[in-house]
C-alpha cells in the first residue's frame, strides 16, 4: 500500500521562502512548485534546488490546487505552504503510514511560530492541517479556506510541519484585515444578522474563548496579545455584518 510520494508548494512571489522550504522537503520523492507566475526569482530557485516547476494562471486556491493534483502521477500528495517546513521525523511517520495503514488522507499537525515565538496556545495547537492524501482520493472546493473532500477515511499525524507564520504585527494584521469582510460575506450568505450590541459581546466571548478555553495563557503576554488581537478582529468582521460595510 505504499508508494511515491510528491511534495507540491504552490506559490506566487515566494523567492524569500522558496529555498528552505524546498530544502526541508528533500525525503520526499518528487518535488514539484506549482507557480502562479511569479514576479520575483521563486520559478528560478526552485529549478536551481532541482525542484520540478510548472506554472498556472490562478484563480483560485481550489481551482489550483485541484490543476496540481491533475498533473501528479505518483500514489500520495502532500500539499506545503512556503513558509512551512517539513522535518525528517515528520517524513519517516509519512513513510510509515502510507505503507501500513489505509486511511486515504491524513492531517498533520502545525507548529505556528507567530512574531518568531512558537504558539502553542489560543488555537494555533495543534492547528490540523488536511496536507498529505492518496492520489485520485481528494478535490477540492471552496475558492477560499478551501476545503478538501477525501473520499475514505482520514487520520491523524503526529509530527508536526513547521509554520513561520506572521513574522510581525504587520504582518499579522495585514493578513487578518481581508479574512474579515470574506467571514462577515460567508454569515450573511448564511442569512446571518448581527445586533446592535453583538459586535461588543462577540470579541469578549472571542477573547475567552482564545485565552481561557484554547488556553492561549500558556503562552504568557504573547498568548494575552494574540488573543486581544483576534478579539479585535471579530469585533471588525461583525461590525462589517452589522453595518453591511
Amino acid at each position: 500500500m505504499s508508494g511515491e510520494l510528491t511534495a507540491v508548494i504552490l506559490t506566487l512571489n515566494e523567492a524569500e521562502h522558496i529555498v528552505p522550504c524546498l530544502q526541508s522537503l528533500a525525503w520526499a520523492d518528487r518535488r514539484l512548485v506549482f507557480d502562479s507566475y511569479s514576479q520575483d526569482d521563486t520559478a528560478a530557485l526552485a529549478t536551481e534546488m532541482g525542484a520540478e516547476l510548472q506554472l498556472s494562471r490562478f484563480e483560485n486556491y481550489a481551482q489550483q490546487r485541484n490543476a496540481a493534483l491533475d498533473s501528479l502521477t505518483t500514489a500520495w500528495v502532500f500539499f506545503v505552504d512556503a513558509d512551512e517546513r517539513g522535518t525528517p521525523e515528520l517524513g519517516a511517520e509519512m513513510r510509515q503510514v502510507m505503507q501500513e495503514r489505509p486511511e486515504a488522507g491524513w492531517y498533520v499537525p502545525r507548529h505556528n511560530y507567530i512574531f518568531g515565538k512558537l504558539t502553542l496556545g489560543a488555537g494555533w495547537y495543534p492547528d490540523y492541517q488536511l496536507r498529505l492524501f492518496r492520489q485520485g482520493r481528494v478535490r477540492y472546493e471552496r475558492p477560499v479556506h478551501e476545503i478538501a473532500q477525501v473520499d475514505g477515511e482520514i487520520g491523524h499525524l503526529i509530527q508536526p510541519l513547521i509554520h513561520h507564520n506572521y513574522r510581525d504585527v504587520a504582518h499579522f494584521h495585514a493578513k487578518q484585515r481581508p479574512y474579515t469582510e470574506y467571514e462577515a460575506s460567508i454569515l450573511r450568505q448564511q442569512g446571518a444578522r448581527a445586533k446592535i450590541y453583538t459586535p461588543l459581546s462577540q470579541p469578549v466571548r472571542h477573547f475567552w474563548w482564545r485565552f481561557v478555553t484554547l488556553k492561549g495563557y500558556r503562552d504568557g503576554l504573547h498568548g494575552f496579545r494574540l488573543s486581544l488581537y483576534m478579539a479585535y478582529y471579530e469585533w471588525m468582521k461583525y461590525q462589517k455584518l452589522r453595518t453591511g460595510a
